[in-house]
């Protein structure tokens, strides 16, 4: 619920005022509408699992959970990437920013993030779901997570594998290192500025994003990159709490507390409310 009321606030912040009208705050938007959907992909099942005491799920129940939740994972790869580029270019290239970042750019750019997204996601979850899960019927997890199920595969999941370690490798390349060099580039940029205001100025409009990029990419980095026998089954579930449930949950009262055009668009939101 907090998930949800906070991001549809965030949303609704965005889309009436005319404070928050610049690419960042359409990025803003639709990682906003991303959480939300994120966390519609397992909060609801397991709650419904909670008070229906039953936690069977159908076969194709199950694909379909983790199609989704690797396309939402894949889509937050790609936004915060692109996030990264906007505030390169809006600390590096200021004189720049409209024009780099324009309408068109920003629309462009969102149509191929969440297609590239579902788009990444469809070679895992159809080689997946044409594995034999003889072994056992039971996913020792909160939800259909890949790694959980090609644990429990009979048959060979070597392609999976494969082409799971080429998609990270290609994450790698297209997200996560543009990622930092943007970074390398803006703290570049802002040791150079003379004023002590005028660097805190530049580099608290990159905070935000920043602390959502860390989290994220710290607890993916944990869960998958480490060795399994690194963490028992208890701590990998707890983990993938907080990159499922906790952290949408975190990035709209990230961006709303560290953000003062937000907190003002907020204050003349409820301005308003309060003359009517």
């Amino acid at each position: 619920m907090t998930t949800l009321i906070a991001n549809l606030l965030l949303i609704s912040l965005i889309a009436s005022s005319t404070l928050l009208v610049t690419p960042m705050y359409f990025f803003l938007c639709n990682l906003a509408i991303l959480d939300i959907t994120y966390t519609s992909v397992t909060s609801p099942k397991l709650i419904c699992i909670f008070i229906m005491a039953s936690s069977s799920m159908s076969y194709l129940e199950c694909i379909i959970q983790y199609t989704f939740f690797l396309a939402f994972t894949c889509v937050e790869y790609f936004l915060l990437t692109v996030m990264s580029y906007d505030r390169y270019v809006a600390v590096c290239r200021p004189l720049h920013y409209q024009m780099a970042l324009n309408r068109r750019f920003c629309n462009v750019a969102c149509s191929f993030i969440w297609l590239g997204g579902f788009l990444t996601s469809i070679p895992i979850s159809v080689t997946t779901s044409q594995n034999v899960y003889c072994s056992s019927n039971v996913i020792n997890h909160f939800f259909c997570d890949i790694a959980v199920l090609l644990e429990l595969s009979c048959t060979s999941t070597a392609s999976t594998q494969n082409i799971i370690l080429f998609e990270g490798a290609l994450i790698l390349t297209t997200c996560f290192l543009p990622t930092v060099v943007s970074y390398v580039f803006i703290i570049d940029t802002v040791s150079k500025i003379k004023c002590l205001s005028g660097k805190h100025k530049a580099f608290s409009t990159c905070t935000s994003h920043l602390t959502t990029v860390i989290l994220f990419y710290s607890v993916i980095f944990t869960l998958y990159m480490m060795p399994r026998t690194s963490l028992t089954q208890n701590q990998r579930k707890v983990i993938s709490v907080l990159y499922s449930n906790v952290i949408p949950m975190l990035n709209p009262l990230v961006y709303s507390l560290r953000n003062k055009d937000v907190n003002q668009a907020l204050k003349t939101i409820i301005r308003r409310l309060s003359l009517v």
